[in-house]
């Protein structure tokens, strides 16, 4: 192990020159030695590895591509060796990508994390190279910050666990062979549907083909549909920072129709595709199945599947939540359809996404709180690397959230429509008020999770969904109750105030949307989720198979 004396001695030296240059110095270690460097030109920035940093410019010279950057910064250390500064070239590509200062010019196919000799001592001192980029004006932000960033978790330059590499290549096979056939894909929370989706949009953009050296893809008409509109938000400001993207590839279903034809769109949360129900804007949803030539009753599916020769759908049934939705049924109707039109065939190829990514937990989590949710748990179960716990007071679960936020940062509390919205028309009114305590719902709709005084309100399914947290406290309101004498869960429909929601939804359907809206909500937390049960009878019930927090 490196001792807290012999890191003092680890020094990384940067320095700065103009690019090009006919002499760099006359170090030994400019022509001999694993460097990384940084090109850039205070807007636009490429990160590199090399054992020859003063060859490696003659050769980025004579790439007319690298020609705009004017700058470059070597970085030495006496203890790189080739191993650390493949590594540390990938850690710098994924935290510069997402500290935003500059744009990003990398692709995208070469991150990795691989193992190696003392990668764990190179990992404790990685932070001491972040804080001299700042201090050298090539950062913004901390580590720390950049973790717990939105831009962080969606960068396309995240190296892939297995599980997303392999779809992610099957997929590419599948658009390379030009089968113009809608591709689908499988997930449930945090198994990682959004980030591959992001990973493909940029490899794609850079992709060249090793014989002819062309790159097919760069002229292809791409685009990216996230049905949540604060997410969506958050990925067009991401992309703005991307060599190769924009913020105009990220778009809702209406902004692909009138974009006219696309070879390839990418859709997260295809179960969110509007339907002709309960919708907000009805006369635009019309004027989109006219201009489209398609039947008044149309989706937004089939908006997707009339504009876009090879849509790639990222789908999860279980995080349906209301009836303007696409349930599974007519998802999987509507795309043998069009299968049986275009091909003469009905069936469909489908990839599935397993590994989850978010939840310390594991699937095994997952599973659990499905059970729980659906009365098909059986015994009590504890996680040694999650922190499940249930509250009997509101008063602790409340003072616990900001506990935990000055631990961890990024915990928020969320809740089931279960009350009203008053403070929407009404900026002082509160609308929660449990055992004395007030809250106000969300004061915006985009990227609500990382605005100011989010810490302090409630959020919803619209404003989580999609989003990770460190800790999730969770309130689970009077529109999910439990029946003691049928011992089982049940909605309440008289409690549920999403208006939109239960507006044609009938009681099976909303059962079903309710349980999804919890079961969504319960899976934010990366390391914890924390739950209060506004109902007694539900509250006894959880506690037969969730640990009680213990306030001492």
């Amino acid at each position: 192990m490196i001792t807290s004396d012999q890191t003092q001695e680890i020094l990384y030296v940067i320095t700065n020159h103009k690019f090009p240059s006919d002499n760099y110095g006359n170090d030994d270690f400019l022509n001999n030695w694993p460097m990384i460097y940084i090109l850039e030109n205070g807007k636009k920035i490429y990160i590199g590895e090399s054992t020859n940093v003063s060859e490696r410019m003659k050769q980025h010279y004579n790439n007319h591509e690298k020609r705009e950057f004017k700058q470059v910064h070597f970085i030495y250390s006496e203890r790189f060796n080739q191993s650390a500064t493949f590594d540390y070239e990938s850690k710098l590509i994924q935290f510069v990508s997402a500290d935003g200062k500059f744009i990003i010019t990398n692709k995208n196919d070469g991150i990795a994390n691989k193992n190696y000799f003392r990668k764990s001592d190179y990992d404790d001192t990685f932070e001491q190279l972040w804080n001299e980029l700042i201090s050298h004006h090539l950062a913004d932000h901390s580590l720390e910050w950049i973790k717990n960033s939105e831009f962080y978790k969606y960068s396309p330059f995240k190296e892939l666990n297995k599980d997303q590499k392999k779809l992610a290549d099957e997929i590419i096979t599948e658009i390379r062979t030009d089968k113009n056939k809608p591709v689908v894909v499988e997930g449930r929370p945090g198994t990682g549907k959004t980030i591959v989706a992001v990973y493909l949009m940029k490899y794609l953009r850079d992709y060249q083909d090793e014989k002819t050296h062309e790159y097919p893809f760069r002229e292809k008409k791409m685009g990216l549909i996230i049905p949540q509109t604060s997410l969506r938000s958050t990925l067009r400001n991401l992309f703005k920072k991307i060599e190769g993207l924009a913020a105009k590839d990220v778009m809702g279903a209406s902004d692909a129709v009138n974009g006219g034809s696309w070879d390839i769109l990418f859709v997260d949360e295809a179960q969110k595709l509007q339907v002709r129900r309960s919708i907000v804007g009805y006369q635009t949803h019309d004027n989109n199945n006219t201009k489209l030539g398609l039947p008044k009753d149309a989706t937004e599916l089939d908006w997707v599947l009339k504009v876009a020769k090879t849509p790639v759908f990222f789908f999860d049934p279980d995080q349906l939540s209301g009836p303007s939705g696409t349930p599974l049924e007519i998802f999987d109707n509507k795309l043998k359809h069009q299968l049986g039109i275009k091909n003469r065939m009905s069936a469909y190829a489908k990839h599935y996404l397993k590994m989850q990514m978010r939840v310390a937990g594991g699937e095994e989590y997952i599973n659990y709180i499905n059970d729980i949710l659906h009365d098909t748990c059986t015994s009590g179960q504890t996680f040694s690397n999650y922190d499940f716990k249930i509250f009997t007071k509101f008063e602790d679960f409340n003072r616990q959230l900001y506990i935990k936020e000055k631990e961890f940062e990024l915990c928020r509390m969320l809740a089931g429509y279960a009350w009203e919205w008053k403070s929407k028309n009404n900026k002082t009114a509160y609308d929660i008020e449990i055992e004395g305590i007030s809250k106000r719902w969300n004061h915006c709709l985009n990227n609500w999770i990382n605005s100011e005084g989010a810490l302090d309100e409630v959020g919803c399914i619209h404003t989580s969904a999609g989003y990770d947290l460190n800790y999730g406290f969770i309130i689970l309101g009077k529109d999910i109750r439990y029946d003691e004498n049928a011992k089982k869960i049940y909605v309440d429909k008289s409690s549920y105030f999403d208006k939109r929601g239960k507006q044609s939804a009938t009681d099976e359907e909303l059962d079903k949307y309710i349980r999804n809206i919890y079961y969504v909500l319960m899976t934010r937390g990366i390391k914890g989720t924390y739950l209060y049960v506004c109902d007694d009878a539900l509250r006894e019930h959880f506690l037969k198979y969730v640990e009680r927090f213990d306030v001492t």
